[in-house]
């Protein structure tokens, strides 16, 4: 008995979803496309919120940022909950790696005891900043309009939590496996002053009710603290004989690269938009008006202890960081109204 093998080509009779097919034109959509673009429930609501009657349960009134289309914005990373997750769980492997081998070495422990100090006292209390973190974009997720954006505030959220957790994880190791680190670095949020300005802006953001300027806000204060916690201080540990901190804050730093990507690209959309962007860069100029001066002060303060525990430049690291955001934002086309210097002066 003979057989003969042939091949049969199979066309689809659909290349995609329609609504799909009407944006991109009737071809194979990536998976990004397919799970992300107009998913944001437009009509048929049950009921407006009884908190706020004048809306609809989801609604792009909820902030002053608006897009003509608010998928004219597209995630750069183009993340959708496989790659997201896939990538994450790269980070944290590769964070626990470096753990391991630094507690095996007992490098924080045979760090310079300033250095222990400061990771104690001025890094380990992070961990309640970044919780603050994850809470507001988690609303931001909530109330944000357009799944392009909304999704990329969720996985914010994620990783703000994530981050928490390595640094926690980071704490119970230089508490020799206790939570006594933990312990003292809650006490050290609550109470020390140095940590009082970022509690207070952090609280207050948590309430803001544009979503919008909530998360230009808190950037605000990652952009500085990236600038004294995970460049400076990362280079003056290697110098200073406490790379343990280096090997363990570089994860961070890295995770802060990504969340750059999607975070400027929204910027540069907002701006950007035919319809609404005059509008947005008003609003963008007041919102940075508002809250750049709380956040230079704010981490200034922190600097002020961590220079007084370890001669690390870190005042010195924030300011210059305060300058370049400034010229960056100018370049954006804010009409920033001062100086990075008289904000800190008039916040001091």
């Amino acid at each position: 008995m003979q057989y003969e093998l042939k091949t049969q080509i199979i066309e689809p009779d659909r290349q995609t979803f329609d609504h799909i097919a009407k944006r991109f034109g009737d071809k194979p959509a990536t998976r990004y496309q397919e799970g992300t673009y107009d998913l944001q429930p437009v009509e048929n609501f049950h009921y407006r919120p009884t908190w706020a009657p004048d809306k609809e349960l989801y609604d792009a009134d909820y902030s002053n940022f608006k897009l003509a289309d608010p998928y004219s914005y597209a995630d750069p990373r183009q993340y959708y909950y496989t790659p997201y997750v896939t990538n994450r769980s790269a980070m944290h492997e590769g964070f626990g790696k470096s753990l391991d081998y630094v507690s095996d070495k007992d490098l924080l422990g045979r760090a310079p005891q300033e250095w222990q100090r400061l990771i104690a006292e001025v890094i380990i209390p992070l961990r309640h900043l970044e919780s603050g973190a994850q809470m507001l974009y988690s609303g931001a997720c909530r109330f944000a309009y357009g799944t392009t954006i909304s999704q990329c505030c969720g996985y914010a959220g994620f990783d703000r939590i994530g981050n928490a957790q390595l640094l926690s994880r980071i704490g119970i190791a230089l508490g020799e496996q206790t939570a006594s680190v933990l312990k003292s670095a809650k006490q050290g949020w609550v109470s020390d002053p140095a940590w009082q300005g970022l509690r207070k802006m952090i609280e207050e953001l948590l309430v803001v009710e544009d979503w919008a300027v909530a998360v230009i806000g808190l950037d605000l204060i990652d952009k500085l603290l990236d600038a004294m916690i995970y460049r400076n201080l990362d280079e003056e540990a290697i110098m200073g004989g406490a790379g343990a901190y280096s090997l363990l804050a570089q994860h961070i730093g890295t995770w802060y690269a990504d969340q750059r990507k999607w975070l400027d690209a929204l910027y540069r959309t907002w701006l950007a938009d035919e319809q609404y962007g005059e509008q947005n860069r008003a609003h963008f100029t007041e919102a940075v008006d508002t809250w750049f001066p709380q956040a230079v002060a704010a981490v200034t303060l922190l600097a002020e202890k961590a220079d007084g525990i370890v001669d690390a430049n870190c005042v010195e690291a924030v300011r210059a960081a305060a300058d370049q955001i400034a010229a960056e934002y100018r370049e954006l086309g804010l009409e920033i109204q001062q100086s990075p210097q008289s904000l800190q002066g008039q916040e001091n």
